[in-house]
């Protein structure tokens, strides 16, 4: 029996996030030079649906947090919120497979930040991720 990585290579960190992403994860991230991180993770059976592929809220779980951590990092990693969020479905992930979000942010504001980014599975263009995060001052109140 061979052993599939977590990770392509160890070029990837974990992404620490006690919150619901711990339900999911794990996720890891990439530095890319110059150009935004990539996030990824290995599909397991619990992202699987009910055709054997990742359900395809992961997916866009994935992409959200790719492009909002990309818009934090814009907006000097102070908070930021989701104002609107697309996917755009291209094609499916297999369970063992890597995915990963490549973001890139197209246009910034005062108070926005406009994203999109693109979802792969090990070489294939899988889904495309679309938003717009609002820069606040202060994280949400929890109360």
């Amino acid at each position: 029996m061979t052993h599939t990585p977590v990770t392509p290579d160890d070029t990837w960190q974990l992404v620490h996030d006690e919150g619901f992403i711990d339900h999911i994860g794990p996720l890891y991230f990439r530095e890319n030079g110059d150009a935004p991180q990539w996030v990824g993770f290995r599909a397991e059976a619990k992202h699987r649906n009910i055709n054997g592929v990742v359900q395809g809220g992961m997916l866009m779980t994935l992409a959200d947090r790719g492009l909002g951590r990309i818009a934090r990092m814009a907006h000097g990693m102070n908070p930021v919120a989701t104002v609107n969020f697309s996917y755009d479905f291209l094609g499916a992930a297999k369970i063992g497979q890597f995915v990963e979000c490549h973001p890139k942010i197209v246009k910034e504001t005062r108070s926005l930040v406009f994203m999109e980014g693109e979802v792969w599975a090990e070489g294939e263009l899988i889904g495309r991720g679309h938003g717009l995060w609002k820069k606040l001052s202060k994280a949400p109140s929890t109360t």
